[in-house]
């Protein structure tokens, strides 16, 4: 038995995509669709079924039929003995990769935003009619999905398959003009698809892309098995960033000044873009195919706790940047750059003292992707922090087995033993068998790192390497790690404000006051807008470069707005703690501490 879906926009202007479900053999006591309530890769519950803006359904004879719902994201159907189809509309207006999107220039949608699950029969096999607008306009438009073509030619609108629904909400779609590039990893094509306005360098951006992707696919041994095609569907916008996994695709949203244009040396925002292609392919097998035991299978409808998203998605940043070195996509200084960005994020926030990587990772659902105005002061990243514990697991297993073993195998085994026999993987369980690998109790490196808050002894890991771990102030809070200059700001800059700030048309707006910053001990709190410092008009742009114009211990009086009342507050600048970190290679001598870092660095 199959499941028929037909998709088609219906009202690009009014972003509204309008969905049909065919149903041969219904429950008898009548069926209930659901809508998923969040998507696997980002975890908070988004209650996609609020865009559903209309839903009828009808028997076989075109009879309209009764539906009720039952809860936020159920609705049940009559009863019925033949067969029954529902039609419903959706609103898709989120230009993001997690949901859907629909105007006059393109469509994107996923699965789990306009495809209800027919409870009970979520194992059939899917089909999907994809159907393209009407209108001259729109007689350009193409189709790009990694779903599998059922009566369709690739890269066209009609119709698609899926094994199961699961599979079914795995394959995000686009559909617009867009431009193509195409390369093949061990006989699998590969393609790129850029929707939006660019200049972009496709061959160069091919070829980069075909090396991350080899990179992966070598550390692994394999692409899974069913892979018969890949997809980066890139969204290019004139700013944004993201992406989320899926299972032999990706949705990315980029600026289009990220992408390389000819003759254009590799620029800063070019290597974040080659970082966060290389880790959404990273998650082809850690976290599409090695994930949680908790995520076996996956319940869409209500938040799943795991403690281990440090490793689905702490280890994989680690390997996105690091393999972009090894490959030689990047130099060791700039990889190094990225490394002393995310030491800084962690040690800059104060959230690491109070909050464990564990914690985090549990409570993603309600703290990591319902961050606040506190979160700096208050909560931990398992992406930034994971990454850390990622680098420092890596270290430790290199030094108790001279170099022999590495973070490299804890992965492999991970694959084997549970990605490729798509077995969840316990909790601590990746730690077990990272002990095995060292021959090491490591009890004492998880309890400390992992499940409590203390700091990694990063200078120490990075020493027996070659590489000095140094820092300095930041002459702004924007500075999370330009090593410019660095020389004139580590002591010239003695103090700062403690604070994020944003412009306003009355001053600067303070999004976020950092816990014992100058900015908290004089009163003031994120949402206020200083207006003057020392009774000299304050904006954005010079709020920073003002305070930072006195010595330590001066004494100031600041004129700031909390809500409509202007409030007058003293302050005596502290002296700011060094919180930019940077990494250096040293030019050692020491062959086994060469030795130690080229492994480090090797593919």
């Amino acid at each position: 038995m199959t499941i028929k879906y037909t998709i088609k926009p219906t009202h690009p202007e009014a972003h509204i995509f309008t969905i049909t479900c065919h149903v041969d053999k219904p429950a008898l006591e009548g069926q209930q669709f659901q809508l998923p309530s969040w998507i696997p890769g980002s975890y908070m519950i988004r209650d996609f079924a609020k865009n559903i803006i209309r839903f009828e359904a009808y028997d076989s004879s075109k009879n309209k039929l009764t539906t009720k719902k039952l809860n936020k994201s159920l609705w049940q159907v009559q009863a019925c003995d033949n067969s029954i189809s529902i039609e419903y509309d959706v609103y898709a207006w989120d230009l993001s990769v997690r949901s859907a999107h629909l105007d006059t220039t393109h469509g994107f949608f996923n699965g789990t935003s306009t495809f209800f699950a027919v409870v009970g029969q979520e194992a059939e096999t899917c089909h999907v009619d994809i159907q393209k607008p009407d209108g001259k306009h729109y007689d350009n438009w193409r189709v790009a999905t990694s779903l599998e073509t059922l009566e369709s030619s690739l890269y066209s609108f009609g119709q698609y398959q899926a094994k199961d629904y699961d599979d079914l909400i795995d394959h995000p779609v686009e559909m617009g003009n867009f431009d193509l590039g195409t390369f093949s990893i061990n006989d699998v094509q590969h393609d790129i698809v850029l929707t939006g306005k660019h200049r972009t360098d496709i061959p160069r951006l091919c070829n980069d892309l075909k090396i991350i992707c080899q990179t992966h696919v070598d550390f692994f041994g394999e692409l899974p098995s069913d892979i018969k095609r890949y997809v980066f569907l890139t969204m290019v916008v004139g700013e944004g960033y993201g992406g989320l996994e899926h299972r032999s695709s990706t949705a990315l949203l980029c600026s289009r000044n990220d992408l390389p244009l000819k003759n254009q040396d590799q620029t800063t925002e070019y290597r974040n873009f080659l970082g966060l292609c290389s880790h959404e392919y990273f998650h082809t097998w850690n976290i599409k195919k090695i994930k949680p035991e908790a995520y076996l299978p996956y319940n869409l409808n209500e938040e799943v706790y795991t403690e281990q998203l440090w490793a689905f998605e702490g280890i994989t940043s680690y390997y996105d940047d690091l393999s972009l070195v090894r490959n030689k996509t990047i130099t060791p200084e700039a990889y190094l750059e990225l490394i002393g960005i995310t030491i800084t994020r962690v040690l800059r926030g104060n959230g690491r003292n109070k909050q464990s990587v564990a914690e985090s990772s549990f409570d993603a659902w309600t703290r990591f992707y319902k961050q606040d105005e506190s979160a700096p002061n208050n909560i931990i990243s398992y992406y930034a922090k994971g990454t850390l514990i990622a680098l420092g697991l890596d270290f430790t297993i290199r030094n108790a087995t001279n170099n022999e073993k590495s973070l490299d195998d804890v992965m492999r085994i991970l694959w084997q033993e549970y990605g490729k026999k798509n077995i969840g993987v316990p909790e601590k369980r990746i730690e077990a068998i990272a002990a095995e690998i060292s021959g090491e109790n490591l009890q004492g490196f998880f309890d400390k790192y992992l499940y409590h808050t203390e700091d990694l002894p990063l200078e120490d890991y990075f020493k027996a390497v070659g590489i000095t771990l140094d820092s300095y102030i930041a002459d702004s809070v924007d500075n999370t790690g330009d090593i410019k200059n660095k020389t004139e700001f580590k002591e010239s800059n003695s103090v700062n404000i403690g604070a994020r700030i944003i412009n306003n048309l009355l001053g600067a707006e303070l999004t976020h006051v950092f816990d014992g910053g100058n900015a908290q001990r004089a009163g003031l709190s994120a949402g206020d807008i200083v207006i003057a410092v020392d009774k000299i008009k304050v904006t954005k742009s010079n709020f920073e470069k003002i305070i930072c114009s006195y010595p330590a211990n001066t004494d100031l009086e600041i004129h700031a707005f909390r809500r409509d009342e202007l409030i007058i507050l003293d302050l005596k600048l502290n002296r700011a703690e060094h919180d930019v970190y940077y990494l250096e290679l040293e030019n050692s001598s020491d062959k086994s501490v060469l030795d130690k870092r080229t492994s480090w660095f090797k593919v």
